[in-house]
């Protein structure tokens, strides 16, 4: 198998000046504050759960006995439990209908704005719904609710905007391996969060929050004043220019057709051959694009997974083997560390082979095999951890390489020439598609294991993982037919 040129002689990072150093930094950190002030909800679901619930022996109540009888929300720890479940739903369904329409607004505004925008308004909302109704004493669903819906609809400006400030920078060559890496600034977010929390939760889970909202407000304004959004801004050529120059990572990784010639939209993006300016697409020409629908449906049911994992681990760990919470906390960051290296690692080797499907289809298969063992994972920290590690790699890196790589790759097809215009809006149908199975798959998750026990979870997840491989096997067939004629091609030119 040929080498790709990009990775020879350390082709890749002399591409990259200070600015793209920068650009990676920025964005990498803006969206692992977002996630960390997300992480920080599923640390604390115990402590809350506490909180909310009356009972002789809850020692983390500190109000007076008639005081917390008028405040008290709900009247059992399963009450409790099954009311966090649907805020998780809730929030994601806010946040995927956030995403459909951040995508839009992203290709149509500054993405700098945007982006800072939602970090400042939604660390607010974040301050409101811990710190402020704790020490206020004022408990209350319905503020609850529209708090967490608020929250998701903010925090959906990150994910679009980013993606598509990084594909304005880095260009097709060597997408899979620096994606990939970036990718893991869901998962840094994680770990972030998890420590954050777990160093302030002895003294109140209300801090935990405080934390994560200031950080993430400071990131906020720090996003305001320096990011780039685009080369064009301080002069240097876009990544359009620069692919033209390019031979073998000219052609896109995802294309409609076996050949160009092949596929005849029913629509038409670009006025003219000498238009050098593309507008923004709309949603349903988004949506026609090769390749947008299969992998959005795969997305919405590993996302369902990946974010179970995200929201539920550290209840899971407390709730199934009575571990404390603050060091099921620390021991959930052991799921996002197999991502990070699972994310970098499959990225390099989808550049590799140049084909994405493949190298997904060998990972959902393996995870299928990791989710059976970790199901029954034994009452040891360091087993769990080692079964929790090799889950996340299997998972979190397929997961990863849609949400980033791969919407990259869709946004910036031959058919609309890489236009940045529409990376965006791609990247909010991925995700926001991937959200709304999310967001289903969390009160689904409550519901389960509240009637049926831990176990069918884990069942729920192995099929989920099964129809995400269903979703893009025609895409898997097709690119490894494409990969095996362009081998012999090659072994015939030889």
């Amino acid at each position: 198998m040929a080498w790709p040129n990009i990775f020879q002689r350390g082709t890749l990072f002399s591409r990259f000046s200070h600015h793209h150093v920068v650009v990676f930094l920025l964005t990498f950190f803006s969206y692992s504050l977002l996630h960390a002030s997300r992480k920080t909800f599923s640390n604390v679901k115990v402590s809350i759960s506490k909180q909310w619930t009356p009972s002789a022996f809850n020692k983390s109540i500190r109000l007076p006995v008639e005081i917390w009888s008028s405040n008290h929300l709900f009247n059992s720890a399963e009450e409790a439990t099954l009311f966090l479940g649907t805020l998780d739903t809730i929030f994601l369904f806010s946040y995927a209908v956030g995403l459909f329409i951040s995508g839009i607004v992203g290709d149509r505004l500054n993405l700098r704005w945007v982006l800072s925008f939602g970090m400042c308004s939604s660390a607010l909302v974040v301050f409101v719904f811990g710190p402020v109704t704790e020490w206020l004493h004022f408990y209350n669903k319905g503020l609850y609710c529209c708090l967490w819906i608020g929250n998701g609809l903010l925090q959906s400006t990150g994910w679009p905007c980013v993606v598509a400030v990084m594909g304005n920078w880095f260009g097709k060559a060597g997408r899979g391996v620096v994606f990939g890496l970036w990718s893991a600034c869901a998962s840094v977010g994680n770990i972030l969060g998890a420590c954050l929390a777990s160093s302030v939760l002895q003294y109140g889970y209300e801090y935990a929050f405080l934390v994560t909202a200031a950080v993430q407000f400071a990131g906020g304004i720090i996003i305001f004043f320096g990011l780039l959004v685009s080369p064009e801004e301080i002069g240097i050529p876009g990544i359009e220019a620069e692919e033209n120059f390019e031979e073998d990572s000219h052609r896109p990784l995802i294309n409609g057709a076996e050949n160009e010639d092949e596929y005849e939209p029913n629509y038409s993006i670009q006025e003219g051959s000498t238009t050098t300016q593309v507008k923004a697409i709309s949603f349903y020409q988004a949506c026609c694009l090769p390749g947008v629908i299969p992998y959005s449906l795969a997305y919405a049911c590993l996302k369902l997974v990946n974010y179970s994992f995200f929201f539920w681990l550290p209840f899971y760990l407390s709730n199934n083997f009575g571990w404390k919470e603050a060091e099921a906390d620390k021991l959930s960051i052991w799921y996002d560390v197999g991502g990070i290296i699972g994310g970098t690692l499959q990225g390099f080797v989808s550049d590799v082979l140049q084909k994405r499907a493949p190298v997904l289809a060998l990972s959902l298969l393996l995870a299928v095999g990791s989710l059976v063992g970790y199901s029954r994972s034994p009452n040891d920290k360091s087993i769990n951890a080692l079964l929790m590690a090799v889950t996340g790699f299997f998972i979190g890196g397929p997961s990863n390489m849609i949400s980033s790589a791969i919407s990259a790759d869709l946004g910036h097809q031959e058919l609309i020439q890489g236009s940045s215009e529409a990376l965006a809006t791609v990247t909010g149908i991925v995700d926001g598609t991937g959200s709304i199975g999310a967001a289903v798959g969390q009160y689904l998750v409550s519901l389960i294991q509240d009637n049926l026990g831990w176990m069918w979870v884990f069942y729920f997840f192995i099929l989920m993982t099964s129809c995400t491989i269903l979703f893009i096997s025609p895409l898997i067939v097709r690119e490894i037919r494409h990969l095996m004629q362009r081998r012999q091609a090659h072994s015939l030119s030889e």
